[in-house]
């Protein structure tokens, strides 16, 4: 099993929906102390290691911490909470699902997303969607008075999911977008600490905050940073199930992690495409490229910070994604791995810095 694997678990099952960050940054901290040279924070939440390096030549691995959630936002008079979305959902896979709710600091209680029955509904409600604005959470509360002893406006709200392993080699949780690039940068610093390693590039290992609303911490940090070169690491809708059309599978779970070429965020310069290409040719590492535009990440607010970055995105081939099974292969976080770890050692000029 990859080494990094146990990390990843820890980190899905932490509470970290956009904004409330604070456990995963625990984590975090706690997995990488006395394993850097410097660690900088901001007052958003963003987290950056800085490990020395031989040149003045600055790299930023970037991942962010923050999961896909929901937001109380109001308590009705027979104690169920009505909520809002913290990032991108399909509402079809909501009702019924299983939660955490609560605030850093505070004790998560369990709750459930519901709606009207079926034997319920008319028929024109039962041919669509329930619309977000017609579900609940309900935590088992009488009263708005005694919900309100447990759950108060602006609480959070995550998905409750176990971390399982299924199948041949696949992995199910909540929250690998992007836990999965927390966890890989994670192992690349344990990699270079426990073989003492000194780096060409001054590497800047940043952890950054509120992704999943598009209200980037990571462009604070690039701004804070001026890197020369940009690595993103990411997870990533891929469609290699049944139904799908050739022209819209995106990747396959496990041939490796996605080299995007343009994503809604960022058109990535050839060079830097053709670097993590030939990179992981190098090394015998799998990797494919993404073959579909779509979504985005943080490097479409890298790429524009401090008068331009050099970015490049890699990114692990995620099924049902922000949903509480998102699906992966561990070869696919093994070959991730490698790659992202080959990018950060590899020596300036062989990269497209020069």
């Amino acid at each position: 099993m990859p080494k990094g694997l146990e990390l990843l678990e820890k980190l899905c099952q932490a509470f970290g929906p956009t904004s409330c960050e604070y456990e995963v940054a625990d984590i975090i901290c706690a997995e990488l102390e006395g394993k850097y040279d410097e660690h900088i924070t901001d007052f958003i939440g963003d987290h950056i290691f800085r490990i020395k390096g031989r040149t003045d030549k600055k790299l930023m691995l970037s991942a962010h911490m923050d999961e896909v959630g929901f937001m109380v936002s109001s308590v009705d008079k027979y104690g169920y909470l009505y909520f809002q979305p913290v990032g991108g959902f399909d509402v079809k896979v909501l009702c019924g699902r299983k939660l955490f709710v609560g605030n850093y600091g505070k004790e998560k209680i369990s709750g459930l997303i519901a709606s009207k029955a079926i034997h319920q509904q008319s028929a024109e409600e039962r041919g669509r969607a329930t619309p977000i604005n017609k579900m609940y959470i309900d935590i088992g509360a009488t009263s708005k008075e005694d919900a309100e002893q447990y759950v108060e406006v602006g609480d959070y709200a995550v998905f409750d999911s176990d971390f399982v392993r299924f199948g041949d080699g696949m992995i199910k949780g909540k929250a690998i977008d992007d836990r999965l690039g927390c966890a890989v940068l994670c192992d690349i610093v344990n990699y270079i600490y426990e073989n003492k390693i000194k780096p060409d590039f001054d590497l800047y290992f940043c952890f950054t905050v509120r992704e999943e609303v598009g209200r980037s911490g990571a462009v604070i940090t690039a701004n804070r940073i001026r890197p020369d070169m940009a690595l993103v690491l990411e997870s990533t809708a891929i469609g290699d199930i049944a139904g799908t059309p050739a022209q819209k599978r995106v990747a396959k779970t496990g041939d490796g992690p996605t080299v995007s070429f343009m994503d809604n965020g960022t058109v990535y310069l050839p060079e830097m495409v053709d670097f993590e290409m030939n990179l992981g040719k190098k090394h015998g590492i799998p990797c494919q490229l993404k073959k579909y535009v779509s979504g985005g990440n943080d490097a479409g607010h890298i790429h524009k910070a401090s008068g331009g970055v050099k970015v490049v995105s890699v990114s692990c081939p995620t099924r049902y994604i922000h949903s509480a099974s998102c699906v992966i292969n561990e070869k696919d976080y093994d070959s991730m791995y490698r790659l992202a770890r080959e990018t950060a050692l590899c020596p300036v000029n062989e990269t497209p810095v020069k």
